[in-house]
């Protein structure tokens, strides 16, 4: 899979009643949640891969949503993002598989994250 870079390339919705969640998507939209844990892919009728996931936040932070942005780096989109008035609210971090994100919140107070893909993807 080539990234799109500058698109819109996965979401994320945080809640402390994950079951709940996954029932209204579920029903509403017709998504299919895969995976154990904390963490559920989400994938949409008719796509060929996961779009986004549910996090069981635990109770130990207020519920979101947010979109992630694909980009070729992440340490300088988040520098030129603070450059323009953005705030880092988690700062770059990379997982186990490679994939490197960072949440920021906008100028206007919007919380929204950026992504690099892990080098198989």
């Amino acid at each position: 899979m080539s990234a799109q870079y500058n698109a819109v390339g996965w979401f994320e919705v945080a809640t402390d009643r994950p079951e709940e969640a996954r029932r209204f998507y579920g029903e509403l939209f017709g998504w299919t949640f895969a995976g154990d844990g904390p963490y559920r892919e989400i994938t949409a009728p008719g796509a060929d891969r996961p779009g986004g996931g549910l996090f069981d936040s635990e109770g130990r932070f207020p519920g979101y949503a947010i979109f992630y942005v694909t980009v070729e780096d992440v340490a300088a989109a988040l520098a030129k993002a603070e450059s323009l008035g953005a705030k880092a609210i988690v700062p770059p971090t990379t997982t186990p598989d490679g994939l490197v994100f960072a949440q920021l919140r906008d100028t206007t107070g919007n919380h929204f994250g950026i992504f690099t893909p892990p080098p198989s993807a």
